[in-house]
């Protein structure tokens, strides 16, 4: 897996990439076929201080890319729930290429009935 942990208006400290690797590491536990990641962090310059802080990632997969973005006024709180919800997209992706190929099988199996 290649991991690519940029910063836009922001300097990535060697905390914050560990940060962001052990939380990406629950991604690679659920689904091992990761190819690529992107993590893109940034500052905006928003009114809005809640949606200051916001991350980024860039999941390649064999076949599929997965982005999602996610912007809060903690950028480890942003993190977080950008693991949990990219977490939740792999696992459905998992889901459908299991039943897809499981798929000629309940064919065949029904076939034979």
């Amino acid at each position: 897996m290649n991991l690519t942990i940029s910063g836009h208006h922001l300097e990535v400290t060697p905390a914050l990439r560990e940060y962001v690797r052990t939380k990406l590491d629950r991604i690679t536990r659920h689904f091992d076929q990761v190819v690529d990641v992107n993590v893109l962090l940034m500052v905006e310059n928003l009114k809005e201080k809640s949606r200051r802080q916001k991350a980024e990632i860039t999941l390649h997969v064999k076949g599929r890319d997965i982005f999602v973005e996610q912007s809060h006024e903690d950028l480890y709180a942003a993190i977080d729930q950008l693991v949990d919800k990219l977490d939740r997209q792999v696992c459905r992706h998992k889901d459908r290429i299991r039943d897809y190929q499981h798929e000629p099988a309940r064919r065949q199996a029904a076939n034979l009935m």
